[in-house]
């Protein structure tokens, strides 16, 4: 069958009809009734899966999954027992099944990424090209009576005014990036919602203007004469028809219709990155809208489309919405779609940063600098150096491709593999963390996976046109997200078998002459138990510590958000006159405590405390192993320590009931000052046993001496006769390591009080 003989009415019916029914079952019936439902306490997308999976059965490859304190929340945060089933058990025991669930949600993390570089390349150039063709038809008019002129004057305008436009209009997408999503909502909202009841109105218009028995067309008779008729030429249209459930619709950035060459590449921002973008927006008003507003009017917008092409069989190159708007209405329509193309693509962007920020909280992405541009929406984020890659790739697509069918073809493979990671996922969700039959479980995985396989084969025909890019975004995705992961977790493996017990630490003091300096010691590091090599090394060789030494760990565990209540864990080294404490900070995948100016303060004032409650309450705050205490919300009633802006509202109820020990301190972090917190000690306070008052005042005391912070500077060495695989592995994660725009504690840290250790981790 020749290209030809698929230009015929009947065709565009089958199309159409495909196209309604996995807008339906895809959009519709699995992510906006059915995926929608399995967020994270918000947060979506493959991670967000991933992590229900880790805290719903022992799957979990992260370094932080085997510490019992750490996980302490996470236990309390299930509120039933799951069953344990045969499917539970099989997938616990083999390990296979554990880096198998983990490469998926990485494979998936890497697809949001590759739409997020496709999908604005792809509606910003169709809308460019929009333009192109409107510039065309004033011209025609112009120089209607010179065919020649208006031959040379269209060539001209099909090669200079689609790629530099698509240009512009992309760098200056992603430059408003910085304003956040709300702004970007709020200043584009009126532009998308113009845009989806003008597009709607004129489906209607071409509906009963050209063939309103299109509705009729939906039939699925005609899937089944397309699929009779089945030859590899009809099987490659599949892969085109896909795009009509890309991206994804949220509160402002709704949706957009992409007006590409014919109807099979007809298609908005839905679905796959809808569920991303959970952290973003609602999930509520993302279903509402969906539902309500984008589904019915995008249906309108096919019908239209299909019937005017049902009746207009053309060149395929000019079978384009802008052709079937009424002429009066078509250089409204083209500034309305150039800038809802731009709009429309901010849901792939924003869902590529929620999904890279999880990412970032599981170690499985090198480190960048995460902005919140929400003070209540904490899944609003912006990440700059992100932003910028996202940038130059697109621009890489457009100026190099210049063809929207590759680009289309590239984001068609995109959205459906990420479609069929999260139906993979979304059947064990079912089975594990729903509890359900695993009967719906192999339903829902057969019914919507058949369907996207089918997809798929038809995506990876059009393999060698331009969907090959998007392998080239996999392998360097995946590559970087393995390879720091892996050193990552070699890292973290060199820290536990290096490290001393805490008995070291405490018995070779007196043998060694160690003196001990006024202030408080920070020590940064990833175990839990133990000291750090790194910082028995340093004492080795400079017998010296502080007066207070503070073992700080940050742990993230499988779930958004730890409350305030819940986040600190303190613990006591040795005897209390050493005044040596372990302080385990545990957070979110979507936490950013180490972004606060006042986390310093906040660690002071748990470890007061814990001093506080230690010898009170000690049997209903301590963890299992009876070594650490969860500080937070313990109501001691005045007996902790006060921070400066409570003793002020204090001292204005009730006068000279506290007093302060000494005058704020102020410290410089990179060239900007900040007045650090001044902690006051309660005069009246009978409950306090005097024991406490004086290692409270102890801690008082280092803290105004000042404060450093110790971090450890591992650097990975390969051992000699290792593989290839695992030296190229170490290769790139130091090459990240050494090019991370953002430091492993990034505590705006003074650099005058940073002491880095290095040390050489040979694996």
């Amino acid at each position: 069958m020749q290209e030809g003989d698929l230009l015929s009415e009947e065709v565009v019916y089958e199309l159409f009809s495909f196209i309604f029914w996995t807008l339906t079952i895809i959009s519709l019936i699995k992510y906006a009734s059915i995926v929608l439902k399995a967020d994270d306490e918000g947060e979506g997308g493959t991670v967000a899966l991933y992590s229900l999976l880790c805290r719903n059965a022992k799957v979990g490859l992260l370094p932080c999954d085997s510490t019992n304190e750490v996980m302490l929340y996470e236990e309390r945060s299930c509120s039933k027992m799951k069953t344990d089933s045969r499917a539970r058990r099989a997938i616990e025991k083999h390990k296979i099944c554990h880096y198998l669930i983990l490469f998926l949600a990485l494979f998936g993390s890497c697809m949001t990424i590759g739409d997020a570089v496709l999908t604005p390349a792809l509606s910003v150039y169709s809308a460019s090209s929009g333009v192109q063709r409107s510039l065309t038809d004033i011209l025609d008019d112009i120089y209607a009576s010179s065919p020649n002129t208006q031959q040379s004057v269209t060539k001209a305008l099909k090669r200079y005014v689609p790629v530099p436009s698509a240009c512009v209009i992309l760098v200056g997408l992603f430059m408003l990036q910085n304003c956040g999503t709300r702004k970007i909502g709020i200043m584009f909202a009126p532009i998308i919602a113009v845009w989806l009841l003008f597009a709607a109105a004129v489906g209607t218009y071409n509906i009963f203007y050209w063939d309103v028995k299109i509705i009729c067309k939906i039939s699925p008779i005609y899937i089944y004469k397309f699929i009779k008729n089945i030859d590899l030429t009809r099987w490659r249209l599949l892969g085109s028809v896909i795009l009509c459930v890309a991206g994804g619709p949220s509160t402002f950035t709704t949706a957009m219709w992409l007006t590409l060459q014919d109807v099979r590449y007809c298609c908005f921002p839905g679905s796959e990155a809808m569920f991303a973008d959970l952290g973003h927006f609602s999930k509520k008003s993302i279903k509402i809208t969906f539902i309500c507003l984008i589904y019915p009017l995008l249906l309108l917008c096919y019908a239209g489309q299909a019937a005017y092409m049902s009746k207009n069989l053309i060149a395929p190159e000019f079978n384009h919405l802008s052709q079937s708007i009424p002429r009066g209405c078509r250089h409204l329509f083209i500034v309305l779609s150039l800038l809802s193309s731009a709009v429309g693509s901010q849901a792939t962007i924003t869902a590529c940063f929620s999904i890279i920020n999880q990412c970032l909280a599981l170690n499985c992405f090198p480190r960048v600098k995460v902005i919140h541009t929400s003070k209540t929406i904490h899944g609003q984020i912006y990440i700059p150096d992100v932003n910028w890659l996202l940038m130059i790739f697109s621009l890489t697509v457009v100026l190099a491709f210049r063809d929207l069918v590759k680009i289309g073809n590239a984001t068609g493979l995109a959205i459906i593999c990420g479609m069929l990671v999260t139906t993979s996922l979304m059947s064990l969700i079912i089975a594990l963390y729903w509890e359900k039959n695993l009967m719906v479980s192999a339903c829902f995985l057969v019914c919507f996976g058949f369907l996207e396989v089918a997809y798929l084969s038809a995506c990876l025909l059009q393999f060698h046109k331009g969907a090959w890019y998007l392998v080239v975004l996999l392998v360097v995705s995946m590559t970087i997200m393995l390879s720091w992961h892996y050193g990552t977790v070699k890292k973290y493996e060199f820290d536990l078998q290096n490290k001393v017990p805490t008995e070291w630490l405490i018995d070779i003091s007196p043998g060694l002459g160690i003196s001990r300096v006024p202030g408080i010691g920070f020590i940064y590091t990833d175990i839990v138990a133990g000291i750090p090599a790194f910082f028995s090394h340093f004492i080795t060789n400079l017998p010296a510590f502080h007066q207070v030494l503070i073992l700080v760990s940050f742990k993230y565990i499988p779930v958004p958000y730890v409350p305030e209540s819940e986040r600190y864990l303190i613990g006591r080294i040795g005897p209390k006159d050493y005044k040596i404490y372990r302080c385990i900070v545990r957070s979110g995948y979507c936490d950013h405590i180490r972004d606060t100016g006042d986390f310093e303060e906040n660690i002071i004032r748990s470890i007061g405390e814990f001093i506080s409650i230690e010898q009170n309450d000690i049997e209903s705050m301590v963890s299992p192993d009876e070594t650490m205490i969860v500080v937070g919300n313990s109501g001691l009633d005045g007996n902790a320590l006060v921070a400066l802006d409570e003793v002020e509202s204090c001292m204005v109820n009730n006068e000279s009931q506290i007093s302060p020990v000494d005058e704020t301190l102020e410290s410089s972090s990179g060239g900007n000052k900040r007045k650090k917190v001044r902690f006051m000690l309660p005069e009246n306070s009978p409950k306090m046993q005097v024991s406490v008052r004086k290692e409270l005042l102890e801690l008082i005391e280092a803290r105004e001496s000042g404060s450093a912070y110790f971090l450890g500077q591992s650097h990975l060495v390969v051992r000699g006769g290792s593989n290839y695989l695992k030296r190229f592995l170490i290769m790139v994660y130091r090459f990240s390591e050494k090019n991370c725009r953002e430091s492993p504690v990034a505590l705006k840290i003074p650099h005058a009080a940073l002491v880095e250790v290095g040390m050489v981790c040979t694996i």
